[in-house]
């Protein structure tokens, strides 16, 4: 399959590439040049029957007559087509997004093991356990039906695969909605996937805008299922508007973690670790570690080495193997960063990196921003409460456990956290009073096949990559039987 890049894009609909019933198209550029980069199919509401009629034609057709160990080889096909054409699928990814390739490698890979741990789920549809006396109970887990997977564009070929895998193994069909400012490998996947054997209207993608193709998945009645990552207030709009015939709802929603330094830590290994924890992907990640709290004790020497670190950080060609931080998704998206560095500056916060668009020549037509390091400001500042989204993060002090377990609990967000110690018992305490639905300890990493990710409080509820996300997509019957001699005569007559 060539994946090169292409000038026009259309729906995927029932296993066709469609054009939107309004005809309409929209442009989507390249963030590191602000260059038109490809034209789309615009969908609309016509667009979004059309592909849950297929969805739901798929699932009451040979899909549905699939035996979980057919889906299970179609996943494993689907991972092994994706690793076939890793570095074509990274290419897209970093020329539509606009992060550094070393990301975008990282991120294929992450949807392929993604597709491979539920492939191996496929067959976990129920289990059987005596009840009482003569009772014995099954369980069976059944597809939900159409799910809408509405995907952010800060990660659209990861959290495809993230939704797409447990979906799909669970036996359900899908509509997937993209960003509208990255489509494409959403579309990829879902043409490797007929390429590889699964059946029409199994998978469709229709992008457009989420005022129109958004909404109408979310209010369909034949969506069965919503699957939503992105911002909080969406997420609350979303959940409003799917009440109305009881969707089932997953939401993973915004971040303002917590970093926690305490003093015993290897200074230099720490510093660097914490780097990679708020600038990998510029900032734009749902779970970037933007607030670092320090130990007074060492709060001197570890901000030295971390800015140091920061500044070491290689801004530039997102398509260069050495960059470190690429571009910021669009002007827009610049101008929000750079309006709240200004605001951190309005509320006495200090400028120790960073704070400005990088004043190379060859990045000035992209959406480049420096990585930001700030300090002076308080825990309670719009700075430290608001999900920036880019390239920022906030240093404040803590004096001891108690103070830094509070600062870090102090937001309206609880997505994940990071603590640094060499204490294993106060790492086992602090983890379990924080209040976020990952804590990771001596390590940036927050998220890997297998393990629950997702959040407390405005950060969502219901989880990703694990056993219990392949439950949020399915309907569970217990068949409760007697195996006695004779039916039970309740009332002895």
């Amino acid at each position: 399959m060539d994946l090169s890049p292409r000038a026009r894009y259309a729906l995927i609909i029932d296993g066709q590439q469609v054009e939107a019933a309004s005809g309409e198209t929209f442009t989507v550029i390249n963030p590191a040049t602000n260059e038109a980069l490809a034209t789309f199919a615009k969908g609309g509401p016509e667009d979004v029957d059309r592909a849950v009629d297929a969805a739901r034609r798929a699932m009451e057709g040979k899909w549905g007559r699939l035996r979980p160990a057919d889906r299970t080889r179609l996943l494993y096909r689907l991972a092994a087509a994706m690793a076939d054409h890793a570095a074509d699928l990274a290419r897209l990814e970093t020329l539509n997004v606009g992060k550094a390739i070393s990301s975008t490698y990282a991120e294929v890979y992450s949807a392929i093991e993604e597709l491979e741990f539920f492939a191996g789920l496929a067959r976990a549809a129920g289990e059987a356990f005596p009840l009482a006396g003569s009772l014995q109970v099954m369980t069976q887990r059944d597809p939900v039906g159409v799910c809408a997977l509405i995907v952010p564009w800060n990660y659209p070929i990861m959290l495809t695969g993230w939704k797409l895998a447990p979906a799909l193994a669970a036996g359900n069909a899908v509509v997937v909605k993209p960003a509208s400012a990255t489509p494409i490998t959403a579309l990829m996947l879902a043409e490797l996937a007929l390429e590889v054997g699964f059946p029409p209207g199994v998978i469709n993608v229709v992008t457009g805008p989420g005022s129109t193709v958004g909404d109408a998945l979310v209010t369909h009645p034949g969506v069965a299922k919503i699957s939503f990552t992105g911002e909080t207030e969406t997420g609350k709009n979303i959940m409003r508007k799917a009440a109305g015939d009881l969707k089932r709802v997953s939401l993973e929603l915004g971040g303002k973690s917590p970093n926690l330094v305490f003093e015993d830590v290897d200074i230099e290994a720490t510093a660097a670790a914490s780097v990679w924890a708020i600038f990998y992907s510029a900032g734009q990640s749902c779970e970037a570690r933007s607030r670092l709290f320090v130990h007074k004790s060492i709060y001197d020497r570890f901000l030295d080495a971390f800015v140091s670190a920061t500044r070491r950080l290689v801004v530039g060609d997102p398509l260069d193997r050495n960059t470190h931080v690429g571009a910021l998704i669009s002007p827009q998206q610049v101008e929000r960063v750079d309006g709240y560095v200004k605001l951190a500056l309005e509320e006495g916060g200090r400028v120790l990196a960073g704070g400005s668009r990088p004043d190379d020549a060859a990045l000035a037509r992209g959406n480049f921003y420096l990585p930001t390091v700030i300090e002076g400001l308080g825990n309670h500042s719009r700075v430290c409460q608001e999900e920036i989204f880019g390239p920022v993060v906030a240093v404040q002090p803590f004096a001891d456990e108690d103070e830094a377990v509070r600062l870090a609990n102090d937001t309206q967000f609880g997505l994940a956290a990071t603590v640094f110690t060499r204490d294993a018992a106060r790492a086992l305490r602090v983890a379990r009073s924080i209040k976020a639905g990952t804590v990771t300890v001596n390590t940036p990493f927050t998220s890997f096949a297998g393990v629950p990710f997702g959040g407390f409080k405005a950060s969502g509820f219901g989880r990703e990559r694990a056993l219990e996300t392949l439950h949020l997509y399915t309907e569970t019957r217990s068949v409760i039987i007697n195996t006695g001699k004779g039916p039970h005569n309740p009332f002895g007559l």
